[in-house]
C-alpha cells in the first residue's frame, strides 16, 4: 500500500515530529508558530488532516502526536509522486532532466555510479 501523499504544509508539521519524536499538539503548533507564524488552529487543523490520511497518530492525554511515516517513507512516496507527475513516470526522464541542467564534478559521478552498482547487487 502506498504511504500517503502529503503536501507541504503537512510535511512542516511532521517534520516537527520527525526531529522531536512523539509530542503535545500544543508544542508542535508553539514550534509552527515560531518556524512560520501559523496560528494554533492552522496547526491542529493540519494536524487533523495528517491523522485521516494515516501519517500521525494521536493519544491522549494531551493529544500526543506521533509519526506513523519515517521521513525516508515520505521522501520515497514523494519521489514517486514527482517521477510520475512530472516526468510522466519515467526515472530516466527525471535523470535526464538533473543531468542535462548542472554540470556534475567528478566526485558527485562516482557516487551516482555507486549508487546505481549497489542497486544491482
Amino acid at each position: 500500500m502506498d504511504k500517503p501523499n502529503l503536501v507541504d504544509s503537512e510535511l512542516k508539521v511532521m517534520a516537527v515530529l520527525w526531529e522531536w519524536g512523539e509530542s503535545p499538539a500544543r508544542q508542535v503548533a508553539g514550534e509552527l508558530e515560531e518556524r512560520y507564524g501559523w496560528n494554533v488552529n492552522t496547526t491542529y487543523t493540519l494536524i487533523k488532516r495528517c491523522i485521516k490520511k494515516g501519517a500521525i497518530e494521536r493519544s491522549e492525554p494531551n493529544f500526543m502526536c506521533r509519526a506513523l511515516v519515517s521521513q525516508e517513507e515520505a521522501q520515497r512516496q514523494g519521489t514517486r509522486d514527482l517521477v510520475d507527475k512530472i516526468f510522466d513516470g519515467s526515472v530516466n526522464k527525471l535523470f535526464a532532466s538533473l543531468l542535462g541542467k548542472k554540470e556534475l564534478s567528478n566526485d558527485q559521478i562516482d557516487r551516482l555510479k555507486k549508487m546505481v552498482d549497489d542497486m544491482d547487487k
